[in-house]
Formats: C-alpha cells, sequence, structure tokens
C-alpha cells in the first residue's frame, strides 16, 4: 500500500489528515484504528508545528462518553421502576414517597362494599394488629430484658384490644383492655367508671377506645387498615415507658343500608398513649398492669357535636355539612397528635380518606 493510501483503498490529502487530526484532538470525530505511515508523518509535524495538539493519538474528550452512561444509568433506574410498578405497585409509594406521603387518591376511585379502601391511601397499609410494630427488647430501669418483651406484648395487646377488637368496635364494653390498667390509678379509673354511661367531653370512652353505635353504623368488611408502633424509654423512677402511635382506619357505611346506595366512609383515628411500667417496690400497682400517663387522638370522619360516647360518621347531608370545615391531612402522621381529642369547633374536612 502507498503512504497515502489507507486500508479501505481510498487515500488523503495532506490537508485531510491535518484536519482529520485536529478533529480527532478536539473529539469531533473517531480516529482510525490504525494510522497510516504518511498520517504519521502528518501527526509527527502537527505536533512540532505551533498550536498543534499535545496529545497522543487515541486522546479524546471524556465528557460525550461519561454523559452517555449517565443517561444510561438513568434509563436503566428507570426501566427497573416500571417493573417495580408492574410487580409491586403497592409498595411504589412506601419506595419513594416515605412512611407518611403517599400520593392522594386518585379522582373517582370511590370505595365498594367489596373494596372499601379502594382509593385511599390506606389501601397499602397493612391489615389489623399487622400494622402495629414493637422493637425489639433490651433491659430498662428495673426491668430486664425478658420483662420489658413481656411488657411490650402486653401493651401491644391493649392498643390492638381498643382498637381493633369486634366486639369493642360494635360499642362493648373494652373489659381485657381495661383489665391491663393499674386499677390504683384513681383518676383514669374514675373516667372509665363514668365514661360508658355519661360521656362528656372529660370522660369520653373515645378517649382511650374505637366505638361505633350498632343500630346505626357498621363495619364494612373484616379488615381495619393501622399504620404505627411502639417504642420505649426508661422513665421516672426507673420505670418502662411505653409509647404508642398507631392510626385506624375504619371503613363503615349506614346500618339501615338508607341514603346513598353503599355509601361508604372511611374514618381515621390516630392515637398516641404513653404508658409506665411501674417499680412495684416504688408505685403501687398490680403486677402485669400498666398506669397511663397520657391519651390523645385526632380523629377524621368520625363525627362533630357534643360527645356520645361513639364515633359518628357523617353520612349524606351530614358528610356534605361537615366539609364545610378546615382541610386536614389525616393520613399526615409527621404532625403531632392533638391534646386529648378534636374539639366541636376543630372538625375538619379529609383532603384524603
Amino acid at each position: 500500500m502507498g503512504a497515502g493510501t489507507e486500508p479501505d483503498g481510498s487515500s488523503r490529502s495532506d490537508e485531510e489528515w491535518e484536519r482529520f487530526l485536529r478533529e480527532s484532538a478536539a473529539g469531533a470525530a473517531d480516529a482510525p484504528k490504525e494510522p497510516s505511515a504518511r498520517a504519521r508523518d502528518v501527526a509527527r509535524r502537527l505536533r512540532t508545528q505551533p498550536g498543534g495538539s499535545p496529545e497522543g493519538w487515541r486522546s479524546y474528550t471524556p465528557a460525550r462518553p461519561k454523559r452517555r452512561t449517565g443517561w444510561y444509568l438513568v434509563g436503566l433506574l428507570a426501566s427497573l421502576a416500571l417493573l417495580v410498578v408492574a410487580f409491586v405497585p403497592g409498595r411504589v409509594v412506601d419506595l419513594f414517597a416515605g412512611d407518611d406521603h403517599e400520593a392522594p387518591a386518585a379522582a373517582g376511585r370511590r370505595p365498594t362494599m367489596d373494596e372499601p379502601f379502594r382509593g385511599s391511601p390506606a389501601a397499602n397499609w397493612a391489615n389489623g394488629a399487622e400494622g402495629i410494630s414493637v422493637p425489639a427488647a433490651e433491659a430498662v430501669g428495673w426491668m430486664s430484658a425478658a420483662q420489658v418483651e413481656q411488657a411490650l406484648a402486653r401493651s401491644r395487646d391493649f392498643v390492638v384490644t381498643s382498637g381493633l377488637d369486634r366486639g369493642v368496635l360494635r360499642g362493648e364494653r373494652p373489659e381485657k383492655a381495661i383489665a391491663l390498667i393499674n386499677p390504683h390509678q384513681k383518676d383514669v379509673q374514675d373516667l372509665l367508671k363514668t365514661a360508658f354511661q355519661t360521656p362528656g367531653e372529660k370522660n369520653d370512652p373515645l378517649l382511650l377506645f374505637s366505638r361505633f353505635q350498632p343500630a346505626r353504623t357498621q363495619l364494612v368488611g373484616d379488615v381495619v387498615k393501622t399504620r404505627g408502633g411502639l417504642t420505649y424509654r426508661e422513665g421516672e423512677r426507673g420505670a418502662l415507658q411505653v409509647t404508642a402511635d398507631v392510626t385506624f382506619v375504619y371503613p363503615v357505611t349506614r346500618a339501615d343500608g338508607g341514603g346513598d346506595d353503599d355509601e361508604i366512609v372511611r374514618t381515621i383515628v390516630r392515637r398516641e398513649l404513653v404508658l409506665s411500667w411501674d417499680d412495684p417496690d416504688k408505685v403501687t400497682t398490680e403486677p402485669g398492669t400498666f398506669s397511663i400517663v397520657s391519651y390523645k387522638y385526632d380523629m377524621t370522619n368520625g363525627g362533630c357535636g357534643a360527645p356520645t360516647g361513639y364515633l359518628t360518621p357523617p353520612f349524606g347531608r351530614e358528610r356534605r355539612a361537615d366539609e364545610a370545615g378546615k382541610e386536614v391531612d389525616p393520613y399526615d402522621r409527621t404532625a403531632p397528635v392533638a391534646q386529648g381529642g378534636p374539639a366541636e369547633d376543630e372538625c375538619g374536612r379529609a383532603i384524603r380518606s
């Protein structure tokens, strides 16, 4: 092959090779795999000229290949995300949006008797007690790790019984839950004596228990959705102090089936309870019981007005009247729970239900 002939039989002039090499040095064209003798001669001449390229034959600007690689990775991640959506759509929100910022329910996706959580952020929540997490137990204060584990289990039992027991939800007296409360805690025992007979603002069973009036409201299906859990630390006098922060979502309808056909309302209750498992050598208590340090709850779609001792979800015209209140997001668990319960003038309209 002649000095001016390429492997494919073509030829290039000196001016063409000079232009080609300058473009190659700037990353604007693909360099040939092997330069010809004439090309090497031109390259040497360029390096000796002012302004010639100081870089080697295969030098290039890496920005373009790196940019392509970046887009490749973005495309790969996007493809994986689409696969996640296709195979586990229910978990996408949790992966990308965190614990308490699910996307709003799709417009027009009304709940049905077969799908009472349809269109709700709670559709992807756990069922019943499964949504109440319990941390690993370690020794705290006067309690060994085994005792802490037992106390956490009983604390969870109280939360489950007071918020999920079907009999309690139908208005029955929560005897199992009450049995876990220190009988020597006078203020709480006084509340319990009057709350179920003559409920009032300060003696309302809803402060501790979720209850619906069977003659007015019935639960839809067998599932209540939950999210939350227990935490603990050492409290006063070496006690084990357990905090339960759990949101319950109850799908309900009219007991008599009147009004709009299959009208379903989701009542959302978030409770925060602080329980103290006291050292019996320092506090008067009974084995297997705790004292209640504080109780708070937020409630949406549970009714407004004077306390009746029951959650009273609004239906039909009642619901439209409630929607005149301020906007609230009952699924936002980042905000603190209100002190006590919602006042009559604090009833709001849920932006997500």
